[in-house]
């Protein structure tokens, strides 16, 4: 397939890092997203083609002249399945970089149409889950028996609006695990401890998208992810049940929004540069046998302006089958690894 690459969501604090990036490499992706203003603005200071169109018509015709669709406009609940939709009819690769457990699940859904219309499925080619999804398809590499994963993620201290608008949707519903091949919802949010090499700390169960795509990457049938503990989580996590239930309406929706829209659009240069994250897995077998592998990564934005930007570039020029993917799928468990800043050790 040849065609261009169009950046959806541009104008926000991620597209903008991705945007900045394909530049610098000399690429000219096509800018897009449903503010024309907002768009264009981003264009014409990078000297960039844009169009902007909203998802709820019919996107198809827009993406006619595309190779591949790089999707970062979220919350990725209301834009995955409308432009994925849009990819299967115009014969668009479709990839984003969404953590939501729900969109995975759509889009796998999609998987045999998009075989058939000979296109590329990748959701998760950001922080979430590229480095976590390599490390799990390592883990069964090393353990090709495990009937368990357990994650554990630090270093994630600053989010981007977009992202802590995507959590206050799922704040509501509880956390996520996959239980036995389902994934099911735990009543409570679940706690522990972990050490990712300073020490033990407190650790505090999420809803993080390898819930669903470690399944697909090993088929180990019992995943559940934490996080290192912080005084905002361990805030959220204890958010009384009458909260909770506001955060389902219209209303408690709006009201987070608002909140969110008055903090910075995300980390700084400075702190993007500085900051680390931590993977640490550990898959266990029915007879008890454990393997533990660690991670350490650029922080978490700064790594998805590389690792989407990559993945979109690969697709586009053919390096994947048609079809649903995840990131270890699609490129191998040890993928991860080839951008600088990326570290592994076996424990």
């Amino acid at each position: 397939m040849t065609g261009d690459l169009l950046f959806y969501g541009a104008y926000g604090y991620t597209g903008r890092l991705v945007t900045e990036r394909a530049v610098a490499r000399g690429l000219s992706p096509i800018l897009a997203g449903r503010n024309a203003d907002r768009v264009e603005a981003l264009a014409r200071q990078y000297g960039l083609r844009w169009r902007a169109f909203d998802l709820r018509n019919r996107a198809a015709p827009e993406l006619a002249d595309v190779s591949t669709v790089l999707n970062m406009a979220g919350p990725f609940s209301r834009t995955a399945v409308p432009m994925a939709e849009a990819c299967l009819q115009s014969g668009t690769n479709y990839v984003d970089i969404t953590g939501e457990i729900t969109v995975f699940e759509a889009l796998h859904a999609l998987g045999d149409r998009a075989i058939d219309s000979g296109i590329v499925l990748l959701p998760g080619a950001g922080f979430d889950v590229v480095p976590s999804d390599c490390l799990a398809a390592h883990l069964h590499r090393r353990l090709p028996a495990a009937r368990s994963l357990h994650f554990v993620i630090g270093g994630l201290n600053k989010l981007s609006r977009g992202t802590a608008k995507t959590g206050l949707e799922s704040i509501a519903y509880g956390t996520k695990v996959r239980r036995d091949g389902d994934v099911v919802t735990l009543p409570k949010t679940p706690r522990g401890t972990s050490d990712l090499g300073h020490g033990l700390r407190a650790t505090i169960g999420v809803s993080w998208g390898d819930v669903a795509t470690a399944f697909y990457s090993t088929g180990i049938p019992n995943i559940e992810v934490y996080f290192e503990s912080t005084p905002d989580m361990a805030r959220m996590a204890s958010l009384p049940s009458v909260l909770r239930w506001l955060l389902k309406t219209a209303l408690g929706q709006w009201v987070g929004r608002r909140a969110i829209d008055r903090m910075p659009p995300g980390p700084n240069l400075e702190q993007r540069d500085r900051a680390r994250a931590i993977l640490q897995a550990e898959a266990e077998d029915a007879n008890g046998t454990t393997v533990i592998s660690r991670m350490e990564t650029p922080e978490a934005y700064k790594l998805t302006s590389m690792t989407a930007l990559d993945m979109a570039e690969r697709i586009a020029r053919g390096e994947v089958s048609p079809g649903y993917h995840t990131p270890s799928s699609a490129f191998g468990a040890d993928y991860i690894l080839g951008f600088s800043g990326v570290s592994r050790t076996d424990l």
